[in-house]
């Protein structure tokens, strides 16, 4: 065998080698990518049954004749901006943006349930009841839908970063997701008042 066959069979088998690297490597990527979208995807589920179970005890307090109607108004406005917020999960800002409106939303529906507390009749209507029991379960499932999102990003990420797959990462355009973050001042404890006026 002569030192030019040699040569051309070592470049065939190294040609193979990348190439069947680079398309388990591709695969591993587009692969992670839909688990990360999925887990997204979930996260946004949980997040609009939560938007609709709060659009359901908004309902029910606006029926309520003399509730107070500003502490109402930033709760529309607030689940009005979180409903309007396109998310790209490749675009951190974006997600900091929904975490945000989420937040939002979130702090002022508190701030209403408060006040809500002063109402009697309102406490014991069974839609306001079946809301408050709703909305226990709704949070946790956001919690694990965010946690869930959180894995697959760390294994996506995992993928781009390691070597080889990161050469190839490169090369096929494969770029980290952002994490989905505590909320601003969530490692501080709540300050709770239960003197309400």
């Amino acid at each position: 065998m002569s030192t030019k066959n040699l040569t051309l069979i070592v470049i065939g088998v190294f040609i193979l080698f990348l190439g069947g690297c680079g398309c388990n490597s591709y695969n591993g990527l587009a692969g992670g990518d839909q688990e990360v979208k999925n887990s997204w995807s979930n996260v946004e589920t949980n997040y609009q049954r939560r938007t609709d179970l709060y659009g359901s005890v908004i309902k029910t307090i606006e029926g309520s004749a003399n509730f107070e109607k500003s502490t109402l108004k930033d709760v529309l406005a607030a689940r009005a901006s979180a409903t309007q917020i396109k998310v790209d999960i490749n675009d951190p800002e974006t997600l900091a943006k929904y975490q945000a409106a989420q937040g939002q939303l979130q702090s002022s529906f508190g701030r209403l349930m408060a006040v809500a507390e002063a109402y009697p009749d309102l406490k014991t209507t069974k839609s306001f009841q079946d809301f408050q029991a709703q909305i226990e379960g709704t949070e946790n499932r956001i919690n694990v839908a965010r946690q869930d999102y959180n894995a697959n990003v760390k294994n996506f990420n995992l993928k781009v970063v390691k070597f080889p797959n990161n050469i190839f990462a490169g090369i096929f355009h494969f770029k980290e997701k952002a994490y989905y973050k505590a909320d601003a001042g969530s490692d501080k404890a709540p300050d709770i008042n239960f003197n309400i006026k």
